[in-house]
């Protein structure tokens, strides 16, 4: 059997150094608990002895890859790592102490959940940790989850499902329902770091020996967010190909539909010095054809969402929303680019919301106080591309187009013939310098060069 870490050594794992914090003054609490549960107290001393921890928590300062940063670690072998009233007064501190010194907060989780000899009482220090997690939110403060085995409960449902950016062991236990209480004919798999990431419910799993290179990287990128440029648009990228500027509307399709053509990943490796990949929308659901994350270009973070030509899933749109909305209240720039035939429109992508996905796609947009930059590298079509397009401040590639609907299926619509497409392709105007000419792009991105006015 694989050894469990102690929360110090989790900690010691991770870190370049660490300064534990005292334990904060609290109501008093009995011996044997706030229900008087016989036995409680000779537990906790048991618990005590054995982990050498009076709680089930422990937090200090610390320094991860050079980055300063608020940790709470869980000592699982303090009965379970489960959550009680002195256990909501550490971490209430530990988030206190992110607030006031304005640093990202790394949590370390391992827990069974809430303490049962504490009952309600325990239970309602979920409600605290939120109100703390809000706090964080709301001054543009990232928080960062480590996932270890296990991780249940409501430990789960708020520092771990919680955090902005949530990263797993292999192998991990993870889920609200703890292995003794969930269904007897429940799949194991879903229970899983590696089944959670199936399902889009956390970012990554990490090996334990890539931890501390990779939470540093992402405290690197964030760790500093909302600090000097937040109001500056990320820049243009390049375009990639050197193609010249359709001579007809078919061309323009043609073009972009080209199978050489460049993709988002070889944008996004010309663009970013450092790429961090985030996953899932939260709702049991991942979109392999979208890409999104944060990515470092210069020093500077700035956060993508990228189309990889094929139809975007509802799950796809949710993702996106997530991560622009978490741009922005990180102040952190957004650079969207552009390349899909169009929003999934299959009946399971119905019956996963594929209208209202769209809907908040949208609004994450509409809403946002940062800037954002659009890139079309490709197919641009219809909602399914505009839902994620900057409104005035798009540019286009010359091998890409833009349409409010795919040539062929607007010729159906209309009731022409076959060989009618073409015809209907030139007056579409979808062609990039159309695009510029009709106001909807503001320049056309040239290779080696920023985007060109015109």
């Amino acid at each position: 059997m694989r050894r469990r870490l102690t929360a110090r050594q989790a900690i010691a794992a991770v870190t370049d150094d660490f300064a534990e914090s005292g334990t904060p003054p609290g109501a008093e609490i009995p011996a044997d608990g706030p229900l008087s549960w016989s036995g409680y107290a000779d537990a906790r001393a048991r618990a005590t002895a054995r982990t050498g921890e009076e709680e089930s928590v422990v937090h200090g300062l610390g320094t991860v890859g050079g980055r300063p940063c608020v940790l709470v670690s869980f000592e699982f072998g303090f009965l379970g790592g489960s959550l009680g009233q002195r256990t909501g007064d550490l971490l209430e501190a530990a988030y206190g102490t992110a607030l006031t010194r304005r640093l990202p907060l790394v949590s370390i989780v391992a827990t069974g959940g809430s303490r049962m000899q504490e009952g309600m009482i325990a239970l309602t220090q979920l409600q605290r940790v939120a109100r703390a997690s809000a706090r964080l939110r709301a001054a543009g403060l990232p928080q960062f989850a480590v996932v270890r085995d296990p991780t249940t409960g409501g430990g789960w449902a708020t520092l771990g499902a919680g955090a902005d950016v949530i990263l797993a062991l292999p192998g991990a236990q993870i889920g609200f329902a703890g292995s003794r209480v969930r269904p007897v004919d429940a799949d194991p798999s879903a229970y899983t770091a590696e089944g959670q990431l199936a399902a889009g419910q956390i970012d990554a799993v990490v090996h334990a020996d890539e931890l501390p290179r990779t939470l540093g990287r992402w405290l690197g990128a964030l760790g500093a967010a909302g600090v000097g440029e937040s109001g500056v648009p990320a820049p243009v990228p390049d375009a990639l190909a050197a193609t010249g500027l359709p001579a007809t509307g078919w061309d323009a399709v043609r073009q972009a539909r080209d199978s050489a053509r460049p993709r988002a990943g070889a944008y996004l490796d010309a663009y970013f010095d450092d790429l961090l990949p985030l996953s899932g929308d939260r709702c049991g659901g991942t979109d392999p054809g979208l890409l999104c994350g944060f990515g470092v270009r210069g020093g500077r973070p700035i956060a993508y969402v990228a189309q990889c030509g094929t139809a975007t899933r509802p799950a796809g749109y949710r993702t996106a929303a997530r991560v622009i909305r978490l741009a922005d209240r990180l102040g952190v720039p957004v650079l969207t680019l552009i390349d899909t035939p169009g929003a999934a429109n299959d009946a399971e992508a119905e019956r996963a919301g594929a209208g209202a996905a769209i809907a908040d796609a949208f609004a994450a947009i509409a809403e946002a106080r940062v800037p954002v930059t659009t890139l079309v590298i490709g197919e641009g079509g219809s909602g399914g591309a505009l839902a994620l397009a900057a409104p005035e401040n798009t540019y286009v590639t010359p091998d890409s187009y833009f349409s409010v609907i795919a040539p062929e299926l607007a010729a159906a619509i209309l009731k022409r013939t076959p060989d009618a497409v073409h015809a209907t392709a030139d007056q579409l105007r979808l062609r990039p310098q159309d695009l510029v000419e009709l106001g909807v792009a503001r320049g056309i991105a040239a290779p080696e060069t920023t985007a060109a006015d015109g």
